[in-house]
């Protein structure tokens, strides 16, 4: 059970469910069932990562890891590669139970984790590699979250009758006062199934999606220099990046409206919050700081620390310990980082239950390291 704890890198395991969580709230929805359909599709995909990771490095790990669970012996290859493939294939079954948008993302998530570990992780397009992976499984969550209300709702209003007086053809659900602005699942089109909502969710978080992927282009770009260590140059440009994504992440998120889901019963959206005002209506901006802000700049605190400290000690002495815990800090930070963008999305409440998953992985990176 160590073995393969080891070989699947366990204590890293819990900077996963935080991606989806993140996807949802910057799509405007709150998590349901489909959250955590993409949590698990989202675990297995990981996993499977790590295990084929150490299968395609099973030579190298031989002269630089001999002590990992392949080369020392206690895990055969064979089992490691079949690990992959039933833990992609769990994955990708669960994806498709949070609907056909959901099972595209998931497929591009495979293919991407497949694509790096076999071939990309050693030539310059490693990082960005698994800086699309991790942005795709944020926009997994973005899409699986609400799927089952936007099913729904798509199929009642494809019986819709239009109101009087409109020029919408028959099916169509957008009668007088339906409330479809620009940026919403629900504008003109909607009706055509949940695939259209499903890029509408997409799009909405494609800037949550950035800043992980970029976090993580930056981590991974140290983690090369992991085994030998020997470059300043790398924890430098990641500690430059962290202090980008902080100064974004404890702004709030821009144009973020309630979530909007479509009333099965007439095909017209309905809002879970109400929707923030436009802003030549607001009022002007308190001087005060809000209980939310006060929430985001912490947990964007706690980003900047956890992956900040190491960094900049392997930026100071490039050893390949220091380089390690770099390393190590940067997989553990994705979880603050996560929080903060719940939370730049208005959901803080989901932000800190991200959060109650820190100690959890700081005491299996005891046991087991993440990188």
């Amino acid at each position: 059970m160590h073995a393969w704890a080891e070989l699947l890198r366990v204590s890293a395991l819990f900077t996963v469910p935080g991606d989806a969580l993140a996807g949802a709230t910057a799509s405007g929805r709150r998590p349901d069932r489909g959250t955590v359909l993409a949590v698990g599709a989202s675990l297995c995909l990981y996993e499977a990562g790590m295990a084929l990771n150490d299968w395609a490095d099973r030579e190298e790990d031989a002269i630089d890891r001999p002590h990992r669970p392949i080369p020392s012996g206690r895990i055969a290859p064979g089992a490691a590669l079949a690990a992959a493939g039933a833990l992609t294939a769990a994955g990708l079954g669960l994806a498709a139970g949070a609907g056909r948008p959901a099972l595209a993302v998931a497929t591009g998530l495979a293919a991407t984790v497949w694509a790096y570990d076999l071939r990309l992780k050693h030539t310059p397009a490693g990082p960005a590699a698994m800086a699309a992976a991790r942005g795709l499984d944020l926009l997994l969550g973005a899409t699986a979250t609400g799927a089952a209300k936007r099913a729904m709702g798509a199929r009642a209003g494809s019986g819709a009758v239009p109101g009087p007086g409109t020029d919408s053809g028959p099916g169509t659900d957008s009668g007088p006062g339906t409330d479809s602005g620009p940026g919403t699942d629900f504008g003109p089109g909607a009706a055509a199934g949940p695939e259209s909502a499903g890029r509408g969710s997409v799009r909405a978080a494609l800037p949550a999606a950035g800043l992980l992927g970029a976090h993580t282009y930056a981590v991974t770009a140290v983690s090369r220099h992991e085994a030998h260590g020997g470059s300043t140059t790398a924890p430098l440009a990641a500690l430059a990046v962290v202090a980008a994504l902080g100064a974004a992440a404890v702004h709030e998120q821009r144009g973020r409206c309630g979530a909007q889901e479509t009333d099965p019963r007439t095909g017209s959206g309905s809002q879970d919050e109400s929707p923030r005002p436009h802003p030549s209506h607001r009022s002007p901006t308190p001087l005060a700081p809000t209980a939310p802000g006060l929430v985001r700049t912490a947990l964007t605190g706690s980003y900047f620390r956890t992956a900040a400290v190491p960094l900049l000690h392997a930026a100071l002495n490039p050893s390949p310990t220091l380089t390690q815990r770099a390393v190590g800090g940067g997989i553990r930070a994705m979880i603050p980082l996560q929080a903060a963008l719940a939370a730049r999305a208005g959901a803080v409440g989901t932000g800190l239950a991200v959060m109650g998953l820190v100690p959890i992985a700081r005491t299996l990176a005891r046991k087991v390291s993440p990188t």
